[in-house]
């Protein structure tokens, strides 16, 4: 069976939060400690015999770099405030954000190409295509480790994914969605999405999709409209739908840019009211929730995010074990915001 840090903790008779501390380098251990941590994760062969991998780790910081997409999106926002914070916090690491244009995979390929002599690990949020999955793989073939971030790449080189079961998602939301609309008549619903050239988007649509027809087949989705995760596009775009379809009973937001979508509903009411399920817990979906305009947001944590792709990336690096515990999908109504 895999070691893990509870196996090492157990075995030096300390608490997993010390063995995360000694081999990550953090300061707050004891020598002594320390020294019995190494030589129990030396021994059960969690680590390697040699002691270079601790030693170099606090003598050269690794150099982390995360491209992430630019733009109006709150969470790919929030995400990159917590690589920061958290990374600072870390000894031995430098943490940089690289923001590009995030809908452009030759632009992203071109800045991949040029973190390979710069970066140990990176960490992507990116679109899945032929030039990007290249650069992934010539990163990997230069010794660079590499996580994706809220978005899976498949066929590709890189050390893990970090982020929510997206198909999940998407049916969680179409579940939501049917419950709320109930199965008496026939009742129109729209999607959005920012672009579903990400695998993210492409699978939390197929999620929806599946569940609407196994189990609400009273729902008519009428439009899927890409608005690249702008706000000002999704007005644009949500103000030409709600005039379009009057009917209109329900919204997916796949992706970002629910201020635009929220504004149109404010601008234009539609004649029946419309029930709106999108994903994060910004701080603009906080305060749709509690005014009603947004009936269902569902979360997954920038923090826990953050956290995982730095302890992976670094602990690969390394060369040592990591442990991953990925972000937990989690709905959330007016009735159960948690606090800030």
């Amino acid at each position: 069976m895999r070691l893990t840090l509870n196996d090492v903790a157990r075995e030096a008779g300390v608490s997993t939060a010390t063995v995360d501390r000694v081999l990550n380098k953090r300061s707050g251990v004891r020598g002594r400690t320390r020294e019995i941590v190494v030589d129990t994760a030396r021994r059960l062969g969690y680590i390697s015999e040699t002691p270079i991998a601790l030693d170099e780790a606090a003598a050269a910081p690794i150099r982390l770099h995360f491209v992430l997409p630019m733009g109006t999106n709150m969470f790919v926002r929030a995400l990159q405030q917590q690589l920061e914070m958290q990374g600072a916090a870390r000894r031995g690491l430098e943490v940089r954000i690289d923001a590009i244009e995030g809908f452009n995979p030759d632009r992203l390929a071109r800045a991949l190409a040029e973190l390979e002599s710069q970066a140990h690990g990176v960490g992507i949020i990116a679109l899945d295509h032929p030039t990007v999955r290249e650069a992934i793989r010539r990163l990997s073939e230069v010794g660079v480790k590499v996580v994706t971030l809220a978005s899976d790449i498949l066929h590709v080189p890189r050390v893990a994914y970090v982020g929510i079961d997206n198909r999940a998602a998407g049916r969680l939301a179409g579940y939501v969605l049917g419950r709320f609309l109930g199965a008496s008549e026939s009742k129109k619903v729209a999607l959005f999405a920012g672009s579903l050239s990400y695998r993210g988007h492409e699978e939390r649509e197929m999620g929806f999709r599946h569940i609407v027809k196994e189990e609400f087949h009273n729902l008519e989705i009428v439009e899927l409209r890409e608005m690249r995760d702008d706000k000002e596009t999704a007005f644009s775009e949500a103000t030409q739908l709600l005039q379009r379809h009057r009917d209109l009973a329900g919204i997916y937001n796949i992706g970002a840019g629910n201020e635009g979508i929220a504004r149109a509903l404010k601008a234009h009411p539609p004649k029946q009211r419309i029930v709106y399920v999108a994903h994060e817990l910004t701080a603009h979906n906080r305060a749709c929730l509690l005014d009603g305009t947004l009936d269902a947001a569902i979360d997954q944590n920038p923090r826990v995010e953050a956290r995982e792709a730095l302890n992976i990336l670094s602990q690969s690096v390394r060369d040592l074990p990591y442990d991953y515990h990925p972000p937990r999908v989690q709905i959330i109504f007016r009735e159960n915001i948690p606090e800030t």
